[in-house]
């Protein structure tokens, strides 16, 4: 996720998006005396309405792409690394008006398997350079948003609390929501697909999508080993180290000092490996990323961001990571957002896939979108099709294309979920 960032040419920006949500949250705050509750019940639509965006790059090429991609879109197990739609006070299980994802429209965009993260905590002025780790925007939004009290000024709470609003969205989904939280869970999902696939008739309700919840910013634990267990329990099965700011157990790229693992987190890396939660390197500095792909004996992930060849953002993997990533068998999500591929069309995504699959082989591209992370896309996942064109646009192999959209991480989930 971000909320904020300078331009990747280096210009600082008049107002980081990190402010702009601090303002918007203030603003709407100071004025709820003065305004009716319809009004005030509206306000985490407003806010979210102003975060996640879609700008649509150009129509008729990309009904073009759709239609080049649809046929063979349709017979793929698609997986997005990453999203943040648990952020935000809306029903996973209606399709919106606002932001990128839904259940609804998982289905619509034949995605098999979405993983939702846990947002915990995000820094005022947020950028791409350097961020503290005193301030708290998400201590605001859950206000506004009504959430129980105790995640105001907790990141635990908070996960905790996106990881029962996922459950609760699955039990509500009438079977279109499945949990994934083991390798039988993913074989059910999977089995439950197949068999859609073979008996469904025209006018059914499409297919069942997964959901695997993960976490971003292992801040989250508040400094307690046991509070690992906890969020496992709870159903955590992926789990990034850090966020925008420098935490407990690692350096962010974007902190202040930009280290390594702690002795803390050495532990906190261990059980997560224990237990078989995949561990994920996005926003971590490059030496957080050196010690945990030193000490992996599992496939490790990149969730979702780019790649240096063709974007150069300082969160983005060079080669060498992504090599030494494709070593340990894991996978890299290409983002969807400008800052992850210096723009926002399928063009632009699946030029950062070539240069993974240049560098790492095909086995390690993969789909990482951070939808309704704070982000502006060029389109929803009603509409990954349009990558399906692009990749057939290039000349990849109708196999190479199941194993990018979705078969390489499958193969990660596999390696790494417990058994049961």
């Amino acid at each position: 996720m971000k909320l904020a960032h300078e331009s990747r040419y280096g210009e600082a920006m008049p107002l980081t998006r990190g402010a702009r949500v601090r303002a918007i949250l203030l603003g709407l705050l100071l004025t709820v005396g003065l305004i009716s509750l319809p009004v005030v019940l509206s306000l985490p639509a407003i806010v979210e309405g102003s975060m996640n965006k879609i700008d649509q790059f150009d129509y008729d090429k990309a009904a073009k792409l759709e239609a080049t991609g649809a046929d063979l879109h349709q017979k793929l197990t698609v997986v997005d690394m990453h999203a943040d739609t648990l952020l935000w006070d809306r029903d996973l299980n209606e399709w919106s008006g606002r932001g990128h994802v839904d259940v609804p429209r998982l289905q619509h965009g034949n995605v098999a398997i979405q993983v939702f993260s846990s947002v915990s905590k995000t820094p005022k002025g947020q950028n791409y350079k350097s961020n503290s780790a005193d301030s708290d925007n998400i201590r605001l939004l859950s206000i506004v948003q009504r959430q129980p009290r105790r995640t105001w000024n907790s990141p635990f709470e908070r996960s905790m609390f996106h990881a029962e609003k996922l459950k609760k969205a699955a039990k509500a989904s009438d079977g279109n929501l499945l949990l994934i939280r083991n390798r039988g869970d993913l074989a059910d999902v999977l089995a439950a697909r197949e068999k859609h696939s073979q008996t469904a008739l025209e006018g059914e309700s499409p297919a069942p999508v997964g959901a695997l919840f993960s976490v971003e910013g292992l801040h989250n634990l508040e400094g307690k080993i046991e509070n690992v267990q906890k969020l496992y329990d709870a159903g955590m099965r992926m789990a990034g180290f850090t966020h925008f700011f420098d935490n407990e157990v690692a350096g962010s790229m974007h902190g202040e000092k930009k280290g390594g693992l702690t002795p803390f987190g050495e532990e906190v890396f261990n059980e997560l490996q224990r237990l078989g939660v995949i561990v994920d390197i996005a926003h971590a500095s490059p030496a957080a990323v050196d010690d945990i792909l030193d000490r992996a004996t599992k496939p490790v992930v990149s969730s979702h961001g780019g790649v240096q060849g063709t974007c150069m953002e300082n969160r983005n993997l060079s080669d060498e990571q992504i090599r030494r990533v494709a070593a340990t068998g894991g996978v890299i999500g290409v983002g969807y957002w400008d800052a992850a591929v210096c723009d926002t069309t399928p063009k632009a995504v699946v030029d950062a896939i070539d240069h993974v699959v240049k560098i790492g082989g095909v086995q390690t591209a993969a789909l990482g979108s951070d939808y309704d992370g704070a982000v502006t896309v060029g389109w929803d996942t009603t509409q990954l099709s349009m990558i399906t064109g692009e990749l057939l646009n290039r000349g990849y192999t109708e196999t190479d294309i199941a194993l990018i959209m979705g078969g390489n991480t499958l193969r990660v989930f596999n390696d790494v979920l417990p058994e049961e």
